[in-house]
């Protein structure tokens, strides 16, 4: 674990700037000691040398600039956040402080907040009004439900979170130098990178990199999509959204995929060429949630004519193979996901006569952001079988 005392890091960061260590302590208003004390922890900690001294000053080792990079990341956040509040409190916050302001502004409840941390109510309580104390002002409205974040509070509480981000990235950074692996690396997986994109892809990935701790977290894109802008989330697999939903994430284009309308085989429909809207909506259907780019899609196609009654919403391809198997359903599903299903003859695939629309999959993730070793070398993995899907 690389050391999280704010005061240490800032201590490294004026030691890689200024290449002097009487200089990064003039600066920082500490002694000289102080200043080599703290570079001193920081090298035990992570495990090798941060600087080459020599004569003429202090230069960083390739350890030592990759941590650099990721501080400048993360103080980047930090800083403009802190001092919107106070100029103060870039000198005074701590870690542990920032931690319970985070987990208030997210639970709005103290007691909430500090089960979330593992800590004493009265810690966390103490960790916020020291805070509010340094800032000289309120960071919260307590009201009788509980603790409602300012604005400025709520900005510096994302912040913290994709501070805290680069850190654990700067963990993983520096344990490629030791040969070790670190942290771990969470994917939002939407319904088709599931059963498309991701297993292969994870499988090739977990060969190269044994030790690599990797979660994928199954959800709604809007949820997804929230883990991801507040840092939970490293990147999310799957349909993108046109346009891009919100001005600071990245949408990355894979491929095309297009839907396909799927029936049990003892449908009636089944081995009918060119079936018409008006016999598809006289049977009820499963088909995505609305809002989706897939369900989008669905009702345009019978734009013009009454909507099939007694539509299912589920998104889950097992779902529906088992809905379609057992009734007269049919269902509305991607291309690369009912392919699998459709060649072990599970299921048929209905023929409707058009081509639908291409909807572009993909890779989102948010601006600026930087990923380890790791994380690009499952990107390229899944960028690989994504070409391999299309192909």
């Amino acid at each position: 674990m690389i050391s999280r005392n704010l005061r240490h890091l800032r201590l490294f960061l004026a030691v890689a700037d200024t290449g002097k260590l009487t200089l990064a302590s003039q600066a920082a208003h500490v002694s000289q000691p102080a200043v080599t004390q703290a570079i001193g922890k920081l090298e035990r900690d992570f495990g090798g040398p941060l600087f080459d001294r020599t004569r003429q000053g202090f230069f960083v080792t390739p350890r030592g600039g990759a941590l650099v990079d990721r501080l400048r990341r993360a103080f980047d956040r930090l800083d403009p956040a802190l001092a919107d509040i106070s100029p103060r409190l870039k000198l005074t916050a701590t870690m542990a402080q920032l931690q319970a302001l985070a987990a208030v502004v997210e639970t709005e409840n103290v007691t909430l907040a500090a089960r979330r941390l593992g800590l004493a109510q009265p810690t966390v309580h103490r960790a916020v009004t020291l805070l509010e104390r340094e800032a000289g002002r309120r960071l919260f409205e307590r009201m009788s439900f509980g603790m409602v974040a300012s604005r400025q509070t709520t900005a510096l509480a994302r912040a913290v979170l994709l501070a805290f981000r680069e850190f654990d990235q700067a963990e993983a950074d520096l344990a490629e130098f030791a040969g070790r692996d670190a942290g771990r690396i969470v994917i939002g997986a939407l319904p088709l990178a599931r059963s498309a994109l991701l297993p292969q892809a994870l499988v090739a990935f977990r060969a190269l990199r044994p030790g690599q701790r990797v979660l994928v977290v199954d959800g709604l894109y809007d949820e997804l999509l929230t883990g991801l802008r507040r840092g939970d989330i490293d990147v999310i697999v799957g349909a993108l959204r046109q346009p891009a939903p919100i001005g600071d994430v990245v949408q990355e284009r894979l491929f095309d995929d297009h839907l396909t309308i799927i029936a049990g085989n003892h449908h009636p429909l089944v081995g009918r060429t060119g079936v018409s809207r008006e016999a598809l909506s006289a049977f009820p259907w499963v088909v995505p949630r609305e809002g989706t780019p897939a369900r989008l899609q669905f009702d345009a196609f019978f734009r013009g004519i009454e909507l099939p009654a007694g539509i299912i919403e589920a998104g889950s391809i097992l779902l529906m193979r088992e809905i379609v198997a057992a009734s007269e359903h049919l269902g509305c599903i991607s291309g690369q996901q009912a392919l699998a299903e459709i060649s072990k003859g599970l299921v048929a695939e209905i023929d409707v006569g058009t081509r639908w629309p291409g909807r572009p999959i993909g890779l989102t993730y948010r601006e600026n952001w930087a990923p380890t070793r790791a994380q690009s070398m499952l990107l390229d993995l899944i960028r690989g079988r994504a070409a391999h899907e299309a192909s």
